[in-house]
């Protein structure tokens, strides 16, 4: 079942957005409709997505596929082989979304994780932190996720809940393990020929931007936490950027000058969107 899915990294969301934010409007014209030259595809070659690519993010509801926007983020276990099959025919690229940092009992594959491994709850329902120190026992299982997003024919993958160390998971995570753990997924999405992006987990992108193709961000504009962002851009990657509770008027002058792909989508994350 689709339901929202997206967390704001060492923060969890608020129950009530305000709805006259969402009611404002971008200052900018987006063009979304024109080709992009980070988009066309390359045979043989990992997709290496740079700054300034536009995006839609769907989590929720019945796919939209007429957005236009060059590249979608949609749930890797939700969005069959033919959706991925579809998009490509009409000239996106695709993204799996998956869950890499915590367990969801609503997956078809949470009976594989052992009870060992599960922790606090991480403010979803029916969702709790992995211990992700146990890489012996996470490895293959996260290996057989990333070969169905390959498998589908994805072209990237969006690995979330990337930053279990700041959060209270009930295990003693450190900045070291976060780290082991997150160039593990990172690894293992290249070793399949998929394009990975790093989800949040701000503090160690100077340590991670190297081994990560993009960025997946939200919030940052309401937290003021964009600058600590650049090091993707500045290698001439992309930032995939969301804010929920600010309207774009507020963000996407400041977010465009960064080279940051923004646009304000509603907690659920469904069709809605208003890009930059």
């Amino acid at each position: 079942m689709n339901r929202p899915r997206t967390r704001p990294g060492r923060r969890l969301l608020p129950l009530l957005v305000p709805l006259l934010l969402l009611a404002a409007a971008c200052t900018g014209q987006p063009d979304d409709a024109a080709p992009d030259r980070d988009v066309v595809p390359v045979p043989g070659e990992r997709w290496r997505p740079g700054p300034v690519t536009s995006w839609q993010w769907q989590l929720s509801g019945k796919l939209d596929t007429s957005v236009e926007a060059p590249v979608y983020d949609v749930d890797g276990f939700d969005t069959s082989r033919e959706q991925v099959a579809a998009l490509h025919k009409a000239g996106r690229r695709v993204i799996c979304y998956l869950s890499t940092g915590a367990w969801e009992e609503f997956r078809p594959d949470a009976a594989e994780f052992p009870a060992e491994l599960l922790g606090r709850g991480n403010g979803w329902d029916g969702e709790r932190w992995l211990d992700i120190r146990r890489t012996a026992e996470l490895e293959p299982l996260m290996a057989a996720r990333l070969d169905m997003c390959r498998d589908k024919g994805f072209d990237a993958v969006e690995p979330d809940n990337m930053d279990g160390y700041a959060n209270t998971t009930g295990f003693p995570l450190t900045a070291e393990d976060q780290l082991r753990y997150n160039r593990l997924i990172a690894r293992l999405a290249r070793d399949r020929g998929l394009a990975v992006g790093l989800k949040n987990d701000l503090d160690q992108v100077p340590q991670l931007v190297g081994d990560f193709d993009f960025a997946v961000n939200e919030q940052c504009a309401q937290y003021g936490e964009c600058e600590l962002l650049a090091p993707f851009t500045d290698a001439g990657k992309a930032v995939f950027h969301v804010e929920y509770e600010l309207p774009a008027s507020r963000f996407c002058d400041r977010t465009r000058k960064l080279g940051f792909a923004s646009m304000q989508k509603k907690y659920d994350l469904g069709a809605w969107r208003k890009p930059c």
